[in-house]
């Protein structure tokens, strides 16, 4: 059964946290995404075949998540998107505290969509464009006249990128940002495209959401004319076949405790190593969706990805028990 963190945060955010995890005891933190669950079962299992004790995962809120591991009350998180959490482990401490490894899973990206039936309709390609009322009001639910923007949960980081980006593209008169928690709103996103209504939505991928609302088929992704990102952040945000999405591309790493790190060197080594492809996170992804959503069934599905890919595994194991 997964944990909750309560003490031991409320203890970290005010500098009272104590000893950092003993290195033969992994704790794994879990933003309470289900969907970020496939893979921290890939990266446990891993340390489990290399010797150590392995926690169910504790959940706790991405932010604090890192304060937990830089404060040594855990020992890492298999989702850190970088550079999107980047501010996230500044916070914590920096690379004296906490450090990012490898390479889970590479390419993810985020962005603006909306229904291919309103973009077909009315030629709208650019998130800039919502700043004509006009445009804006195709996209208005609630009936104030402004774009609803089924948008990023508090907490995750995204939420920053798009609230600096209402402010830089002049769209604070024209967009409204609802957010609450993902994935409560955007069943309502998917039914309305069902029906043929305008939607304006923000996700990313790996997600089984790309995979219900396919890109080029239902929906669309929206482009940026200029890149704009917050604390004057700069970074790569074209995508190939797509154009520029406004948000930088990211690649999701595991994150850790530096001084755990520098004492498991065979831990640090297969943390190096292990990668997960986009498309099997997706299509995993798909069958949470679908109802295969309990720990049980997750961890199977990890089980089986370390199956069918045993060789690559076995090979990563190997230079992880030779690493000194």
């Amino acid at each position: 059964m997964k944990k909750t963190v309560l003490g031991a945060v409320l203890a970290a955010l005010v500098g009272l946290a104590g000893a950092p995890a003993k290195s033969d005891t992994v704790k794994v933190a879990w933003s309470g995404i289900t969907e970020e669950l496939f893979q921290t079962f890939i990266v446990s299992e891993g340390l489990r075949a290399l010797g150590y004790k392995v926690d169910e995962p504790t959940q706790v809120q991405i932010q604090l998540a890192h304060v937990s591991i830089g404060n040594g009350d855990l020992t890492l998180y298999a989702a850190h998107w970088d550079p999107l959490h980047q501010k996230f482990r500044q916070e914590a401490g920096g690379e004296a505290k906490l450090m990012p490894v490898g390479r889970l899973s590479s390419n993810s990206l985020q962005g603006y969509l909306i229904d291919k039936k309103t973009a077909d309709a009315t030629g709208i390609r650019y998130l800039d464009e919502l700043a004509d009322p006009a445009k804006a009001k195709l996209f208005d639910i609630d009936g104030n006249g402004k774009a609803d923007l089924y948008g990023c949960e508090s907490g995750w980081g995204c939420e920053r990128v798009i609230e600096h980006q209402l402010t830089a593209y002049g769209l604070r008169k024209t967009v409204e940002h609802k957010q609450g928690g993902y994935f409560a709103i955007i069943p309502d996103a998917i039914e309305r495209i069902k029906a043929g209504k305008p939607t304006l939505y923000y996700t990313w991928t790996p997600l089984w959401l790309s995979g219900v609302l396919r890109p080029g088929k239902e929906v669309v992704w929206l482009n940026v004319k200029k890149t704009s990102l917050p604390d004057n952040r700069t970074g790569n945000t074209m995508v190939e076949g797509l154009g520029n999405l406004g948000f930088v591309v990211n690649h999701q790493r595991v994150i850790a405790s530096t001084p755990w790190l520098k004492a498991n060197p065979k831990a640090r080594k297969f943390l190096e190593l292990v990668a997960v492809p986009i498309g099997d996170i997706n299509a995993q992804n798909l069958l949470v969706n679908k109802g295969e959503k309990s720990d049980r069934q997750i961890k199977g599905h990890a089980k089986a990805w370390i199956a069918k890919n045993k060789a690559q595994w076995d090979k990563w194991l190997a230079a992880a028990k030779a690493a000194k």
